[in-house]
Order: C-alpha cells, then sequence, then structure tokens
C-alpha cells in the first residue's frame, strides 16, 4: 500500500478505509493533502478488486475545510499573479467528478467537526454515516464572504430540498449529525462510540454483494438522476441481459436453489 503524508489507505476484504490524518489541524486541508486524497482516490478507482471505500477523519474532527493558514497564502499569491501549485477551486471539480466516476460505493463517516469543504466533501459520497454529536456547517456566505463549492450547490438541494439547502447557506448555522438525519443530509446518526462499528457493518454488506450488479446499480441511480423514464428502461434492458449471462447471477441462483449464502466473484 502506497504510502502518504496527510492520509492514511487502508484496505481489508475489498473495503477501502482512508482516514484524513492531521488531527492536530482538524483535518484541514492543504495543498499536500488535497493532491495525496486525488492519487489514492484514483488508485482505489482502478482496483477491481475494491468493493467499498470508506473516508472518515483521525481525531476529533472529520474535516474543517482548507487550512486557512495555507489558503491564505495561496490566494496572496494569486493576487500577486504568482502561479500556485494547488488552486483548491480547480480541486473541488476534481474532486466530485472523481467520485462520480469512482465505480464502487463510497461511505463517509462523519465522526466529528465538518466544517466548510468539510461538509461538502461528504455531499459527493453515496452514503453519509454522521456520529450524533458531529457539528455540521457550511459557512461560506457568513463567515468566508464566498460561494458554496464541491458541487454543492447541485448536491445539497437534491438531498434535502431548495428550502432546507438555502436556510443552510444562507445561515451558515452549526447543525448536529442528529439534526443532519433528521432533514436527510446523512442516512443515519449514531452515537460516536458506534460510528465505526456502523460503518464497517454496512461496508461488509454492501461488499458481500455482487459486484458486477453493485457497481452497475450505482451508474444507473446517478444516471438516472439526469435521463429521462425511456432512457433508463433501454438501460436498464440491456444491462440486465447483458448481467444474465455473469458468473455471478449463475452463482446467486445456484445458491438460492441450495439455500446457501452466496459466493461472488465479480465475474
Amino acid at each position: 500500500m502506497k504510502g502518504y503524508s496527510t492520509i492514511i489507505l487502508g484496505k481489508r476484504d475489498g473495503i477501502y478505509t482512508l482516514t484524513l490524518n492531521r488531527p492536530d489541524k482538524f483535518n484541514a486541508i492543504n495543498g499536500e493533502m488535497s493532491n495525496e486524497l486525488l492519487d489514492a482516490m484514483e488508485n482505489v478507482s482502478q482496483d477491481d478488486q475494491a468493493r467499498v471505500l470508506i473516508l472518515t477523519g483521525a481525531g476529533s474532527a472529520f474535516c474543517t475545510g482548507a487550512d486557512i493558514t495555507w489558503f491564505g497564502s495561496v490566494m496572496e499569491a494569486r493576487k500577486r499573479g504568482e502561479k500556485v501549485q494547488t488552486d483548491l477551486v480547480a480541486w473541488a471539480v476534481k474532486f466530485v467528478l472523481l467520485c462520480r466516476r469512482i465505480p464502487i460505493p463510497m461511505i463517509a463517516a462523519i465522526n466529528g467537526v465538518a466544517a466548510g469543504g468539510g461538509a461538502t466533501i461528504p455531499l459527493s459520497f453515496d452514503i453519509r454515516i454522521a456520529a450524533e454529536g458531529a457539528k455540521i456547517s457550511m459557512p461560506f456566505v457568513s463567515k468566508l464572504g464566498i460561494v458554496p463549492e464541491s458541487g454543492s450547490t447541485y448536491l445539497l438541494p437534491r438531498l434535502i430540498g431548495i428550502a432546507k439547502a438555502c436556510e443552510l447557506i444562507f445561515t451558515g448555522r452549526t447543525i448536529s449529525g442528529r439534526e443532519a438525519k433528521e432533514i436527510g443530509l446523512v442516512n443515519d446518526a449514531v452515537p460516536s462510540e458506534k460510528l465505526q462499528e456502523t460503518v464497517n457493518d454496512l461496508a461488509e454488506t454492501i461488499a458481500n454483494g455482487a459486484p458486477l450488479s453493485v457497481r452497475l446499480s450505482k451508474r444507473g441511480l446517478y444516471q438516472g438522476l439526469e435521463m429521462s423514464l425511456q432512457s433508463q428502461l433501454l438501460w436498464e434492458e440491456r444491462e440486465l441481459n447483458g448481467i444474465f449471462d455473469s458468473e455471478d447471477h449463475a452463482e446467486a441462483m445456484k445458491a438460492f436453489s441450495e439455500k446457501r449464502k452466496p459466493v461472488f466473484q465479480g465475474r
């Protein structure tokens, strides 16, 4: 497994866990972390044996967005007309598009404070589980004087509705993991001591599914947000006719008749 300085990437039974690892800085993103995140996620996306990707934070925070000290120096360099090594605006675009391109399910385990970019990054993940006491805020307007990023103007209204999205963005108020569940921002909120176990159990359940079916289902669900019903029906027809010939489908049918758990190979 490739070593990184600001993140930790581990793998067990096809389940990758990516941990933001700047706990002394509340996992704030600097240039190095932004580059390492993209690199690690690209590596995961190219692993045919990958089944699930989990993202979480080390220490008491999930992520507090951009490292203000580093970001300030980048902004000053931009004002002087100097070329900057990492442009977080461009990085956010790459990150969101990469999340859409990664074929396996992705789970964000929001273990603590998730502010600014730390609150918008999980929006691109397929499933979000938060600690009940996590503090989530998007203070782009109220404290930073900027507009939301990381695709949040597209993703947030689709998750929680336009009215609630407007409220959170316009006010920048902090909500708990518990409230985030109530409004549909996260799938579930659990006691902090149960978060890792809950996420791991969910990841294992997904990883035990038929890999080809899981990947195709993810593609179809997101594609369906943009396509017409007729187009999706044609897509489903084509993919079903193809997957009926897969070894995994044959194994599922055999396991059902033998009253046992199927053993999928991703073929």
